[in-house]
């Protein structure tokens, strides 16, 4: 059951960092990098899902999309609770 936990840890950090890695490279290397179309191609999925239940918070002339960080909060949350229930079962 360790290695199951440990595998969930893993899989879970390596998405969240897809996550952050998107939107830093989305900003530094642009919208049409190799890079950037893979991890947008990975990740958007997630962010679509919570897109259509969260639209971006206008804020001035801006809108905030939070959709990253909600969706690396719902991970943590997630990744929390399958831990939980992977180390009662063991």
């Amino acid at each position: 059951m360790v290695l199951a936990i440990s595998v969930l840890r893993i899989l879970f950090s390596v998405y969240s960092l897809a996550l952050v890695g998107r939107v830093f490279l989305e900003m530094i290397l642009g919208p049409y990098h190799s890079v950037v179309l893979f991890l947008r191609r990975i990740t958007e999925p997630v962010l679509a899902a919570i897109r259509r239940r969260l639209p971006p918070v206008r804020s001035g002339g801006a809108a905030w999309d939070l959709s990253p960080m909600v969706a690396i909060v719902l991970l943590w949350v997630i990744e929390r609770v399958l831990i939980l229930i992977l180390g009662s079962i063991a």
